[in-house]
């Protein structure tokens, strides 16, 4: 295993204020920063907001991740965090990636639609892993996509 790597799981509800060009402004803003600040960090992951909920995949150094999502947790954008996993990683999902932003198709939204509601944000449990592959699976396709 390699040392130090390390993947952190969260999800956290939408705090930005205003309608669908702010909250795109401020999507365009956070991933602005993150693939700006992430490389020298050696992190990587990929983003995924959908109807009011962001989902996160963070990987990289345990000192770097740990700095990342501290700064999520200060971020006025984000509230009610969860972190759904926080462990030492094999190898990386995301190395392809200094921040992929996912979830902007139809076929992302039903995807991961159940996890927040249009009407709000949802408490049910899901486990760091089922959003682990949702986020993988996502990230995979949007590359094919692309290609």
């Amino acid at each position: 295993m390699p040392s130090g790597l390390y993947r952190c799981i969260y999800y956290s509800k939408n705090r930005i204020d205003g309608g669908r060009t702010r909250i795109a402004s401020e999507i365009e803003s956070i991933l602005a920063a993150a693939r700006r600040n992430n490389p020298p960090l050696l992190v990587t992951g990929a983003l995924v907001f959908n109807r009011g909920l962001f989902a996160q995949v963070l990987e990289g150094p345990c000192p770097s991740v740990e700095k990342v999502f501290e700064k999520i947790l200060r971020d006025p954008r984000h509230g009610d965090v969860q972190v759904l996993g926080f462990e030492a990683a094999r190898e990386r999902m995301f190395s392809n990636w200094s921040m992929a932003f996912l979830g902007q198709s139809r076929e992302d939204q039903n995807l991961f639609g159940h996890i927040g509601p249009q009407t709000g944000f949802s408490t049910e449990r899901i486990e760091g892993d089922r959003l682990l592959d949702i986020v993988r699976n996502l990230a995979f396709e949007e590359e094919a996509r692309a290609a």
